[in-house]
């Protein structure tokens, strides 16, 4: 019973750096400047956040399955086959929790003291280290509570998942997705225990990531 435990966690984990990559890089440039379109590119970011799941999953699944836009190409090219695999939850994941990086960390950069900013560029600091040396330090809390909030969705993840990765136990088989199995299958007594685990966890994370936003402010 402790296999799923461990996938999910290794694709939360895996989730969450990919997500946290691309959601720290995005809002950092969506604070910085501003320009036509702007709402709608950021309404497309957090778009992850309101989707129904399968609605999510379908769109992954035309856009990575093995004749989806990008995963004909990813399959006749490279022999990379996405669905079915604990790589496609690991990209589930990621999308689903995006919003909450990106959200938290766009938030955090927007409140830095744009004097500091300006002062390290004036004495000659180029942009990648103003973001480095300055605006990433000062963001960090912020950005911290945000990468934790979107660890704690990564590991519930499941609609999404389901459709992309399937439900293969030992291979794409999820705590969220374990839980539905086993109560679908009538072992309540180990649907009663994956939820209490997963209850856990994510109860832990919150308290955490609610400690870092009040001692940010």
């Amino acid at each position: 019973m402790l296999t799923p435990l461990w996938l999910t966690l290794k694709v939360a984990l895996l989730a969450t750096l990919v997500a946290g990559v691309l959601g720290i890089a995005l809002a950092w440039g969506m604070s910085r400047r501003r320009f036509a379109g702007q709402g709608i590119a950021d309404a497309l970011l957090m778009l992850p956040m309101v989707l129904p799941p399968t609605v999510l999953g379908y769109y992954l699944i035309v856009l990575i399955g093995r004749n989806g836009v990008l995963g004909q190409y990813l399959d006749r090219w490279f022999g990379i086959n996405l669905m079915f695999t604990w790589q496609g939850a690991v990209i589930a994941a990621a999308i689903v929790s995006l919003p909450l990086i990106y959200k938290a960390a766009r938030a955090a950069f927007e409140e830095l003291d744009p004097r500091l900013l300006h002062a390290a560029r004036t004495l000659g600091a180029g942009e990648f280290e103003v973001f480095v040396r300055i605006a990433l330090p000062l963001a960090l809390r912020g950005i911290a509570a945000g990468l934790m909030l979107a660890f704690a969705r990564a590991m519930g993840e499941f609609g999404a998942t389901l459709m992309i990765a399937g439900n293969l136990p030992g291979k794409t088989q999820t705590l969220s997705i374990a839980i539905y199995d086993a109560v679908q299958a009538g072992r309540d007594a180990q649907a009663l225990w994956l939820t209490l685990v997963i209850s856990v966890v994510c109860i832990v994370v919150l308290v955490v990531s609610g400690r870092l936003l009040q001692v940010r402010h």
